[in-house]
């Protein structure tokens, strides 16, 4: 059976480190501090795997689920975005905590979507591992469309170099 999905923030120097290796790997600072890169953490080949969430758009509401990409209640709650999930261990990860009280309405209103974000993924649960799955087996077999592999993160390239970055950094790493 499949653990409950969490939602993690990543850790910005993890993504630079993995960037110098694959221009896929997204950016997850900037302009918006309010919302850091927020994704849904699961298991894909005994690898921890952190796919980012992608707030509600009025594109979404016109986009297709593909293979690499779910709408989340038909886009209104957004979409994971599967071609840019990334391994991590337990250190370059931060569990959100979804209970903490907010005094700004900005940011009430954020975790009120979080946590309703949340909600859905793990009513979906079995639908995002196989998705995952699916995504990831196809990547390594090489029969996904060669647009959507050119749009995904190199999963096993990834995978050797976040072991590389826990090992080099002496991380403890307990997932």
């Amino acid at each position: 059976m499949e653990k409950k999905l969490t939602l993690v923030k990543l850790d910005t120097d993890y993504c630079d480190y993995l960037r110098h290796f694959d221009n896929k790997v997204p950016y997850n600072y900037g302009s918006k501090k309010l919302r850091p890169f927020i994704g849904v953490l699961f298991e894909v080949n005994n690898y921890m795997y952190f796919a980012p969430l992608s707030s509600p758009k009025a594109k979404h509401l016109h986009l297709k689920s593909k293979i690499d990409i779910l709408k989340l209640d038909n886009g209104e709650l957004g979409v994971i975005n599967f071609n840019n999930m990334l391994p991590v261990k337990s250190n370059n990860i931060k569990i959100l905590d979804l209970e903490k009280k907010y005094n700004q309405e900005l940011e009430k209103k954020y975790i009120k979507l979080l946590r309703v974000q949340l909600y859905w993924l793990n009513r979906h649960k079995k639908k995002i591992y196989n998705m995952s799955q699916k995504l990831y087996d196809n990547y390594i077999n090489k029969t996904l469309e060669k647009k959507v592999m050119q749009r995904c993160c190199n999963f096993p390239l990834l995978e050797e170099k976040c072991k590389e970055y826990n090992e080099k950094n002496n991380l403890i790493v307990n997932i």
